[in-house]
């Protein structure tokens, strides 16, 4: 997957696809809280996302079911790097900083420290 920047509503439309799993526009547009969008400003940002390689769909005639091509951990991991790179100048442990100077509780840290541990015991293993 190239690292393609999506806006908020193609972002939107994707999350719920990988909520979904497959479906077609209007199992999409359902997936709006109301007021919903209308069928053809959905149906535009889907174009864009089929355009943009994050989605694919299966044709019925003129009907298309829309399935996600990239997953949400794909997707979540590019757009970590991104971040990482373009406001931590490509620091992992800058990035990490960040959120431990932020307003984490000692149950968070904690969880996190388990994390990363965890992460560690199982590189060593190997």
């Amino acid at each position: 997957m190239e690292n393609k920047e999506l806006t908020k509503a193609e972002e939107q439309v994707l999350q719920f696809l990988w909520k979904i799993g497959k479906g077609f526009l209007k199992d999409v547009v359902d997936q709006f809280p109301e007021p919903k969008p209308a069928n053809t400003t959905v149906s535009t940002v889907i174009r864009v996302l089929v355009k943009k390689g994050f989605i694919g769909y299966n044709a019925y005639g003129k009907i298309h079911e829309y399935y996600p091509l990239v997953s949400k951990n794909d997707y979540f991991r590019n757009h970590v790097k991104s971040i990482i790179t373009n406001f931590f100048h490509g620091s992992a442990p800058e990035f990490a900083s960040f959120f431990a100077n932020e307003q984490l509780q000692l149950s968070e840290l904690e969880e996190i420290k388990g994390i990363i541990e965890e992460k560690i015991q199982k590189i060593k293993n190997n």
